[in-house]
């Protein structure tokens, strides 16, 4: 509920959650994947169909991120030192946005030139494949900060990021399936209802400080995940 109503699909809260009941760290990269793609294509489709996801800005993020978030999920490596020095990043990121929200009148945007959209898109598919993660929780920041979408732009190219990279991230990690729990329909109807319900809010009720209030929540659960594992 909490992750697609900002546009993202939940994959470090599920891993959080996972991390809580003790679950294998193999099971948990595979599972998150797995969750990620239902609730990320629920928001695609409704921020699409809401008008705020430019797939001109997509596009050049996603035609770098997609292969690298495939090798990522072939190499199967230590992430915890890349884990703390982004769970360090989005604190900072989350504290910003919950102390000074600002609002979308005074937001100027301007798109991402291509020579820098290439080559984020690769590096944030690349951790996204290592980690087991669809890459938003990264792209939403930096689309606000560098000032290269409004908020709901910015969520809307985040989930359908997600989306592309999480397909792509599962097809690297396609001999990890033996690793998913006979529960994962259980918990793949239950992060499907939460999306339903919710996108909804992010897509056309919330307004933006509350939007971006809530965008800030979420980074702080997924940065002190990180940094405390």
């Amino acid at each position: 509920v909490l992750y697609s109503s900002v546009g993202h699909a939940g994959a470090t809260g599920y891993q959080a959650a996972m991390a809580l009941m003790g679950i294998a760290p193999p099971v948990m990269k595979i599972s998150a994947l797995v969750l990620n793609i239902p609730v990320a294509l629920i928001g695609t489709y409704r921020f699409a169909r809401a008008g705020h996801l430019p797939w001109k800005m997509l596009l050049p993020f996603a035609v770098a991120s997609v292969p690298a978030a495939y090798v990522g999920g072939l190499i199967t490596l230590p992430v915890a030192q890349f884990k703390q020095a982004i769970g360090v990043l989005l604190l900072l990121a989350a504290s910003k946005l919950i102390l000074k929200p600002g609002t979308e009148s005074t937001e100027t945007t301007k798109r991402p030139p291509l020579y820098l959209s290439v080559p984020v898109g690769a590096g944030i598919g690349l951790l996204a494949g290592l980690t087991g993660t669809g890459g938003g929780i990264l792209l939403t920041p930096i689309l606000l900060f560098m000032r290269w979408a409004k908020t709901r732009e910015a969520a809307g190219v985040s989930v359908g990021f997600i989306l592309l990279n999480s397909l792509s991230g599962l097809a690297g990690q396609r001999h990890a399936f033996a690793y998913l729990p006979a529960t994962i329909w259980i918990w793949a109807i239950a992060v499907v209802v939460g999306g339903l319900i919710v996108t909804q809010l992010g897509t056309r009720r919330l307004d933006i400080p509350a939007l971006r209030r809530l965008l800030g929540i979420v980074l702080i659960i997924a940065g002190a995940k990180m940094v405390l594992e």
